[in-house]
């Protein structure tokens, strides 16, 4: 408030002294009087009177509209409302940078929301690839089960086998150690058994064919 008072003060009194100039402007051209108001000026009045009294009077009158003009300025002018603008300013300055920003912002969550739903899709494909395997792998123990089961029926088989060609091979035993004898043999080389007379339970080679 003092800024503003010396200002409206040093103005007001400068388009005072502007005013002065105009009426002894007018007092020189109408009543052809001397320009009195150069002797306030000692160091350029010489020059000074060198100015026609029009010219004079014009240029007072444009020096007297400006100084009017500046000091109304500064005299009509609200400090509120200048702080006012100021903040209506700073909020639309503040409201056009979170206009770009939410801009920005929805740009993201746009860009997110494709992400996501691209990531939805490849999800879906994913579940079907599990699904697929999952299958898969209950085929192939199923399987697995049945090459187990094939693989311990070929083993008893084996079995059955080995016995059937050590009977081929060895169509007697001996009755006292109950160990396979070749058909040559009539003593048992194991425990030394005259072996002569086959028991009955001995199966003879052409009796099995």
């Amino acid at each position: 408030m003092v800024k503003k008072g010396f200002s409206v003060w040093l103005f007001s009194s400068l388009a005072f002294v502007a005013l002065l100039h105009v009426i002894d402007a007018v007092s020189a051209i109408v009543f052809a009087n001397p320009i009195r108001l150069f002797q306030l000026y000692p160091f350029v009045g010489d020059k000074l009177q060198a100015i026609t009294p029009p010219v004079y009077f014009w240029l007072s009158i444009a020096s007297t509209l400006v100084l009017w003009g500046i000091t109304c300025a500064i005299t009509f002018e609200n400090p509120m409302e200048t702080f006012l603008n100021n903040i209506l300013s700073d909020a639309k300055a503040q409201s056009s940078t979170e206009d770009s920003l939410l801009e920005k912002k929805s740009e993201v969550l746009d860009a997110m929301f494709e992400t996501i739903e691209s990531g939805n899709g490849t999800l879906a494909q994913v579940k079907d690839l599990i699904y697929n395997v999952r299958t898969d792998v209950r085929e192939i123990q199923s399987l697995k089960e049945n090459i187990e089961k094939i693989r311990t029926d070929m083993i008893s088989f084996k079995k059955e086998f080995k016995k059937i060609e050590e009977r081929v091979r060895f169509p007697k035993a001996c009755p006292s150690c109950g160990k396979p004898l070749l058909p040559d043999f009539k003593l048992c080389p194991y425990c030394g058994e005259n072996i002569t007379l086959l028991p009955k339970e001995i199966i003879v080679m052409e009796d099995y064919r």
